[in-house]
């Protein structure tokens, strides 16, 4: 099911007066399987029309399990419903449940509404400008208020006129990656010690850094790396010949001149694409590699006029802190979903997944 068809059928046949067994209430339960090709696996999702009692709001939630698992506590991406399903928003929000029963309800809405102040005030403005800080889900209700006053960034969408399909999967993307962001925001507060950050940073801590190098016996060594090398040119290769059909059909101009993997043109842009085939969940080594061979083919294989757009291609999803680092650096990403293919903000926008 598209994004588009899941979130507009919600919206037009939800009822608060129907049983649980209902439609709306039944592709809520199963939102989580919908939205599993657009979302990397390093997340959980989850969909929810209330327990026993239908909600006032209905939501799907995408969680970060480092930092929550539960709409009661934490930093998530949630698309709420507004009471009057007239609308849904697409919401970086925040739990006030456990919060609430530290501080009281009220003390906690405002100190997760000051909080989500100072986290919006330590993003870059032009990455944000088109974003709303306040959403209205029209309702009196606790828990739809509580989703006001700890909202951080929100998009509206009328459920009567619903943007395209490419645009709603390039916001949801978009929103995951700020997601990401965003916890490094609070986090960096939280470190520097500003008032405004209520939230007790994650624990864990977010992965910064490589494990130690352990060196290997030279035999073992040299075994392994002839295994992978036969696994890993047809994985490669695969990789490449797919995605180059599908850039065809998308009209773009495609080549494969030595020692790149990829080039596509179209709308007047060239884009360097490099391939990288994540082997035994390892994305790290492959994000790595992906990294440094776009780096060093442009450098060394275009002039200092030339204009050039950088693209990895991944057979799989990458984790949440590996997509944070490609958008911070400029470089668009692609990878494999299902029979298609998914890809970061910038890459829907460039119409190439």
């Amino acid at each position: 099911m598209q994004l588009r068809e899941l979130v507009g059928t919600i919206g037009r046949t939800y009822d608060r007066n129907l049983p649980m067994s209902s439609e709306a209430q039944r592709l809520l339960r199963g939102a989580s399987q919908e939205l599993r090709q657009w979302v990397s696996g390093d997340y959980q999702i989850k969909g929810s029309g209330g327990n026993g009692n239908a909600a006032e709001s209905p939501w799907i939630g995408i969680f970060n399990p480092v930092e929550t698992t539960t709409a009661r506590r934490g930093m998530y991406v949630v698309y709420l419903f507004a009471a009057d399903m007239g609308q849904v928003f697409l919401t970086l929000n925040q739990g006030v449940t456990e919060i609430g029963e530290r501080l009281g309800r009220r003390a906690a809405r405002v100190a997760l509404q000051g909080e989500a102040a100072q986290i919006r005030d330590a993003f870059d403005k032009g990455t944000i400008d088109d974003l709303d800080a306040t959403i209205d889900l029209r309702s009196k209700a606790s828990l739809p208020r509580d989703y006001e006053y700890a909202n951080i960034l929100s998009r509206a969408y009328p459920i009567s006129s619903l943007p395209e399909e490419a645009t709603m999967v390039a916001d949801l993307q978009r929103f995951v990656q700020l997601y990401d962001l965003a916890l490094e925001a609070r986090e960096e507060g939280s470190q520097r010690g500003e008032p405004g950050i209520v939230t007790p940073p994650r624990n864990p801590p977010r992965k910064k850094h490589s494990v130690a190098f352990k060196p290997k016996d030279d035999s073992e060594y040299r075994q392994l790396i002839e295994a992978r090398e036969v696994t890993k040119q047809r994985r490669h290769e695969t990789l490449i010949n797919d995605y180059e059909a599908f850039l065809r059909r998308r009209r773009f101009v495609t080549a494969s001149p030595h020692p790149r993997d990829l080039t596509a043109e179209r709308d007047g842009r060239h884009w360097l694409i490099e391939a990288k085939a994540i082997r035994a969940g390892d994305a790290e080594t492959a994000a790595r590699e992906a990294f440094a061979q776009l780096c060093f083919y442009e450098h060394f294989l275009y002039d200092r006029t030339d204009t050039v757009a950088r693209l990895a291609l991944f057979n799989e999803p990458l984790g949440v802190a590996h997509l944070g680092f490609f958008e911070k650096t400029g470089i668009a990403v692609v990878w494999r979903s299902g029979d298609g293919w998914a890809g970061t903000a910038t890459a829907h926008a460039a119409g190439l997944c």
